[in-house]
């Protein structure tokens, strides 16, 4: 009967150790760790870029030379020239001068006239509609009224858009020409505060600058002598007598030694 008990070969159960072999696996689950380093060096690649934007800032200064380029002076003894050539040629001076300015009627010869004093000037720029002075001034307006017109009763502050100015009948100079045109001369210019623009001329219009010379009010009566008589058909005698009008109240009210100085 002893021989019997044989079945205790089952000793080879002691394999069960060999089932450890699967948990060598576990090490290799850190290698896809390894790829997180990677991550770091794509997010430098954009940190990169910053530096390009600087490129736009660098062009805001390119806008201040177009400034500076209206600094100049009358050639010798040119007294006068058309302002938006003057200052395409930076001939425009900064120091002091003035500007007269046209606006003519397309239908008759209703007309208004400015004349901008100034001085000091800072900069002086185009924008979309004129050229625009950094400083202020002063401006003077005349009115020529032709015999035709048919709001003569009106004052002038009062009248439509493109034929008013900012002035009343008593406070203006009329002076009535033979043919009965009216010339109304304010008596005193209006203030110019900060700065101002000058109109770009449309039409048979201009803006004319003046250089601040000695005989500049001579100048400026001549000048508007031909414009009333040539432009605007005021006979020669009554047009003399306008302009110098003109002449002298700008020189009593803007020039240096008048009331703008």
């Amino acid at each position: 009967m002893a021989t019997i008990k044989k079945p205790a070969a089952k000793k080879p159960a002691a394999k069960k150790p060999a089932a450890k072999k699967p948990a060598a696996k576990k090490p290799a689950a850190k290698k896809p760790a390894a790829k997180k380093p990677a991550a770091k060096t794509a997010v430098k690649k954009t940190a990169a870029k910053k530096p390009a934007a600087k490129k736009t800032s660098a062009s805001k200064p390119a806008a201040k030379p177009a400034v500076k380029k209206s600094a100049g002076a009358s050639d010798g003894n040119v007294a006068y020239r058309n302002l938006f050539d003057a200052f395409a040629q930076g001939k425009l001076p900064f120091s002091n001068g003035y500007i007269v300015s046209s606006f003519f009627s397309d239908k008759n010869a209703y007309s208004i006239f400015e004349i901008v004093s100034y001085a000091g000037v800072k900069e002086i720029f185009l924008t979309e509609t004129g050229l625009q002075f950094v400083t202020g001034g002063k401006k003077l307006y005349i009115l020529v009224e032709n015999d035709t017109y048919d709001k003569k009763f009106m004052d002038p502050v009062s009248r439509a858009q493109g034929e008013s100015i900012p002035k009343r009948f008593n406070e203006v100079e009329i002076l009535v020409a033979h043919n009965q045109t009216k010339i109304m001369v304010a008596k005193e210019p209006n203030e110019l505060y900060g700065s101002f623009t000058i109109l770009k001329p449309t039409s048979i219009n201009f803006s004319i600058v003046f250089y601040q010379f000695q005989d500049v009010y001579k100048t400026l009566a001549t000048f508007f002598e031909e414009v009333l008589n040539r432009q605007r058909k005021v006979p020669q005698m009554d047009a003399k007598k306008a302009a110098q009008l003109i002449s002298n109240t700008v020189q009593k009210t803007m020039g240096p030694q008048g009331e703008f100085g």
